[in-house]
């Protein structure tokens, strides 16, 4: 059996403590929005963003709604990068646009028009530090980083040719300084704020991710776990109701449990 390093331990006795008290109806910080929703995220203080079709609804951590934003010009959000707070970026993946919004939800910046750019088979984007953000350009099998003026600072070559793999990615964020891609046959590569690849992490078959510290956390059918990539362990814990579960995240202590029409934030 593998050792459970410390941060483990330290994951294993949230998540059960706060198992047993959802499914006991112990006393517990509890936050339920009704909505319905495709998405949804969480910025990097506990704000909660919901998607559905060409509309955002931001939340405050208290679950009062606090602003919205649309644009039926662009139609449906493809996706949503919230991990900063002051400019949450939008995918519209059918016009190959981004929109930056600030923490009111107004537009911030000019839109990005990916096209433009000469990157018209963009397949993913997120948000990267100092206002930068990539893209994973499905032509060239090529991870890009740009700066806030849309000007190329990173690039990885053809991440085809580089790792000898045949890739697929579905999600990709960055953290601390390097950049995470997805691709489910593989499991997640990492590369650094330049595109020089890092490692891979052995994650097979996911859907997404969230990445803290030196653990990263994802649902595996009907079990939320956490996988420590220093040390190379795997711990899970079974979800409540997960046949019900469309989503679910782990962030900062606080588990979010999305529903057909709820979302429901746990804290201990």
């Amino acid at each position: 059996m593998k050792k459970v390093g410390r941060t483990q331990h330290i994951f294993l006795f949230l998540l059960v403590g706060m198992m047993t008290s959802f499914i006991s109806d112990a006393p517990l910080k509890r936050v339920v929005i009704k909505a319905n929703f495709d998405q949804f995220a969480i910025d990097n203080i506990g704000n909660i963003y919901t998607l559905l079709d060409e509309e955002i609804v931001k939340y405050l951590p208290n679950g009062k709604l606090f602003a919205r934003y649309s644009n039926l010009k662009l139609g449906k959000i493809s996706g949503v990068d919230a991990t900063n707070p002051l400019k949450v970026l939008l995918y519209y993946k059918d016009f190959q646009q981004l929109v930056f919004l600030d923490n009111q939800l107004s537009v911030n910046s000019n839109e990005v028009s990916l096209e433009n750019l000469g990157y018209e088979q963009t397949e993913l984007v997120c948000a990267g530090a100092n206002n930068s953000f990539w893209i994973y350009d499905r032509k060239n099998n090529e991870l890009l980083r740009f700066n806030e003026n849309s000007k190329i600072v990173s690039s990885t070559g053809n991440l085809k040719q580089i790792l000898k793999a045949e890739l697929d990615p579905n999600f990709m964020r960055e953290y601390n300084g390097f950049l995470y891609l997805n691709c489910p046959e593989q499991g997640i590569y990492v590369f650094d704020f330049y595109g020089a690849f890092s490692k891979l992490i052995p994650l097979k078959g996911l859907r997404g991710f969230r990445v803290d510290e030196e653990i990263v956390y994802f649902r595996r059918d009907s079990s939320l776990c956490s996988y420590n990539f220093k040390f190379m362990e795997e711990a899970c814990k079974p979800l409540p109701d997960h046949q019900l579960l469309k989503g679910v995240n782990y962030f900062k202590e606080a588990l979010y449990l999305a529903y057909k029409d709820s979302l429901v934030a746990i804290t201990p």
